[in-house]
């Protein structure tokens, strides 16, 4: 008997939902249960054929333990190797070299030092940094947050320069991004989920949680839509993300990247609403399922994305651009009501986008405003409390 395991945490809807389509598919020899964990030992195999990680992000302990079961054989969803090593900056520059637009965006270093750092530890820091062409390449308005963040901690919306350093100051020992504001037209938030099955939302960040699903615009067209799921594809494969999802801004009829390295996206009924909690239930089910099927024992049964595997073999990266897709299946949710119908939603239906060869587009060159160069505090040590 091959198992299915889910680790999970504060989550209430999916887990359970998931273990249950699992079983209700009643395939011979695969069942699924809750991850349960009395110890780990090094080298020692965990009982279980396919891992789906929504977790170890927040907890690693589980983190190690899902290394050392990947090592023995486990398939675990997502690699907890990458997971490890990715982060959003490079996701940024990732999608720079394969051609999918982003906002303009550079690091910074953290405005406090590091715990058991001094000052001597960033002799090859320039000081003060270049702000001027650090402000001319990115703009205002701009956003500001962790480099390795989510879940919208530490993010701030900077109007100029002296908003920008009023902030700073106050990120403590966080290594932060500065990135372009998009002002957008349209927003989305997609599932991608064994690199090749989509599920494209519209989507409102600015309203209320609950209403962010239930946004009342216009269908996307086609095109649109068409280059969203290729830009989707394309991230996720070269990421080697088995489960994540991707939001996208558009302006000007183009999709920018905006977030995109989410290994446990959200998936509670109470925020994504019914019919996206059962695609993904379903989907993810089936996924684990072709998974569980393929897991050899004794061998690697990850998913390495084309970075890593373009980067082991010593060709191009921009060369596997040119490989013919993966066949994917893709879905686009409707809604045909407005926000202020909200009580009296009609039950959307999904239907299935065609796929076919996105549209390739140019990302326009947009001006900053150039302001004048100001020097910044040397980081000083964190109190500790």
């Amino acid at each position: 008997m091959k198992k299915i395991g889910i680790l999970f945490g504060q989550e209430d809807s999916f887990p359970q939902a998931f273990v249950d389509r699992v079983n209700q598919k009643a395939e011979k020899g695969i069942s699924a249960e809750f991850v349960r964990l009395d110890k780990v030992m090094q080298a020692e195999p965990l009982d279980y054929a396919v891992i789906v990680d929504r977790i170890s992000q927040d907890v690693p302990y589980y983190r190690a333990a899902l290394k050392n079961a990947a090592i023995c054989g486990t398939a675990v969803i997502n690699n907890p190797f990458w997971w490890s090593a990715d982060e959003k900056f490079f996701n940024n520059a990732l999608a720079v070299k394969i051609g999918v637009p982003v906002p303009k965006t550079v690091i910074l270093p953290s405005k406090e030092l590091p715990d058991d750092t001094t000052n001597k530890s960033f002799r090859n820091l320039a000081y003060p940094l270049d702000w001027n062409g650090i402000f001319n390449y990115v703009g205002f308005p701009a956003y500001m947050k962790p480099f390795d963040g989510g879940g919208w901690k530490e993010v701030y919306k900077l109007e100029n320069e002296k908003d920008f350093f009023s902030k700073y100051d106050k990120t403590k020992q966080y290594v932060m991004m500065l990135q372009e504001e998009i002002v957008f037209d349209d927003y989305f938030r997609c599932y991608c989920i064994g690199g090749k099955h989509v599920r494209i939302m519209q989507y409102e960040p600015r309203n209320p949680h609950h209403l962010r699903y239930e946004h009342g615009k216009a269908p996307a067209s086609k095109k649109l839509l068409d280059t969203i799921k290729d830009y989707v594809i394309k991230l996720n494969q070269y990421l080697g993300y088995d489960f994540n999802t991707v939001e996208f801004a558009v302006r000007n009829g183009i999709p920018y990247a905006i977030d995109f390295c989410n290994p446990a996206p959200d998936a509670e009924v109470t925020s994504v609403g019914q019919e996206n909690f059962e695609w993904v239930v379903e989907t993810a089910a089936n996924y684990a399922i072709e998974r569980a099927k393929g897991q050899k024992d004794g061998l690697d049964n990850l998913t390495w994305g084309e970075f890593v595997k373009t980067s082991a073999a010593k060709t191009p990266l921009v060369a596997a651009v040119k490989k013919a897709a993966v066949k994917v299946d893709v879905s686009v949710t409707a809604v045909d009501h407005t926000i202020e119908a909200e009580g009296k939603v009609k039950k959307a239906k999904a239907v299935k986008a065609p796929v076919v060869k996105a549209t390739a587009v140019k990302e326009p060159v947009v001006k900053a405003t150039a302001v004048k160069e100001k020097a910044a505090a040397k980081p000083k040590k964190a109190t500790k409390k």
